[in-house]
């Protein structure tokens, strides 16, 4: 039970951190850091806080991507302990965010100091990047530093994210990429009136159900080594003015479509609007596109996560593209390789939310071995 790592999870789960309140827990890590003689900045966008903190002057640039904000605590009476109290039980860690990911946050922190620690005159640069806006709309959080870095020239050429990408133990999955995202706010425009009068309405329900009907058949694309096939999804539907008696004025739809690099956006875009013209809907669309699909193929960072896996955790990790999204795809339009490495990912969200101790210590010297193997690969070539 004696362990650094836990000690630092512990502290940064102690913070309220809902999103996008960071609650601290940045200028905690980077006075530690500072004292490590790592540079700091920070770079607050909004209520959206975010810190870069780097070590080095030149050379090809490692960083680790994190986020200290973390989701609401959801039925507040149903948690086993207060969720911002961590507690020990059975070498589990319970708290908000021990998961998801102040654990991760914690072992990329460690990480680093025993790093620059033991090799002070190391190649190129290494880096800490962590936001408050990952688990909100994401807007101000990574995806305004990336833009702010590529307007300065600022590179990145190795990121590691340390979000929960774990499944069943410690290091048997990681990830090399994530599917694009792409919402679609659709409202379908009708004619309100009396339900016993129907001919002196037009009921947008019924006109687009057979629009809707039609996209959730159709086989976007067939996917790839990389990817699964492009999947639409209907996420919210509402329609009426709470009576009974009543055919609304409007339908509004959400769907989100998670694809790969078999379709293109535009295209995407393009099919579902032919679809509701060619029903002869009354209709406005608003589009999200909330990142674009990138995968890491192969290259020195994936094979130096794969070896300290192998090598701290006794496990030949599965590499895929699954899951949700992360920021990483902020980070991959850079020109960086890009792979997601952290704990087991069961709890996230939930009630309960843990981690289990042992793997803690474990993830750190994991990521420590990922950093000696780009230091001696000589991180510095140009």
């Amino acid at each position: 039970m004696n362990s650094e790592v836990l000690d630092l999870t512990i502290e940064l789960c102690r913070r309220k951190s809902l999103t996008p309140n960071d609650a601290g827990c940045q200028a905690l890590i980077a006075e530690r850091l500072q004292s490590c003689g790592f540079s700091v900045e920070h770079l607050r966008f909004g209520d959206v806080d975010n810190l870069w903190a780097w070590h080095g002057s030149a050379g090809k640039v490692f960083t680790f991507l994190g986020h200290t904000d973390v989701v609401p605590v959801g039925d507040l009476p149903a948690w086993s302990s207060p969720p911002f109290e961590p507690s020990v039980r059975d070498g589990v860690l319970y708290a908000r965010g021990a998961a998801d990911m102040k654990a991760g946050v914690a072992a990329m922190v460690l990480a680093l100091e025993r790093f620059v620690a033991r090799a002070p005159q190391h190649a190129g640069v290494v880096g800490l990047l962590l936001t408050s806006d990952e688990e909100g709309i994401a807007v101000d959080g990574i995806k305004r530093v990336a833009e702010t870095f590529g307007q300065r020239g600022q590179r990145i050429d190795y990121c590691l994210v340390g979000e929960p990408s774990s499944e069943q133990k410690l290091g048997d999955r990681i990830r090399i990429g994530r599917r694009g995202s792409l919402h679609g706010h659709l409202k379908v425009r009708g004619v309100q009136g009396h339900v016993a009068f129907p001919e002196k309405a037009l009921n947008p329900i019924h006109h687009a159900l057979p629009a809707l009907h039609e996209l959730v058949g159709i086989r976007w694309d067939e996917g790839d080594d990389h990817f699964p096939a492009t999947s639409f999804q209907i996420s919210n539907a509402h329609a009426g003015t709470g009576a009974t008696n009543v055919i609304p004025a409007d339908f509004q739809i959400d769907f989100n479509f998670r694809y790969g690099a078999s379709s293109r956006v535009e295209d995407l875009m393009r099919r579902v609007e032919t679809v509701l013209a060619h029903h002869n809907l009354d209709y406005r669309i608003r589009w999200v596109h909330s990142g674009a699909p990138f995968v890491t193929t192969q290259g020195a960072l994936r094979d130096a996560v794969t070896a300290a896996i192998k090598s701290q955790c006794q496990i030949t990790p599965l590499a895929d593209t699954g899951g949700g999204t992360s920021d990483g795809r902020f980070i991959a339009p850079m020109g960086a390789e890009v792979v997601e490495f952290g704990p087991v990912n069961d709890s996230i969200h939930k009630v309960d939310e843990n981690v289990r101790i042992a793997d803690l210590d474990i993830l750190c010297d994991a990521y420590g071995k990922v950093l000696d193997q780009l230091n001696v690969a000589g991180a510095d070539t140009p």
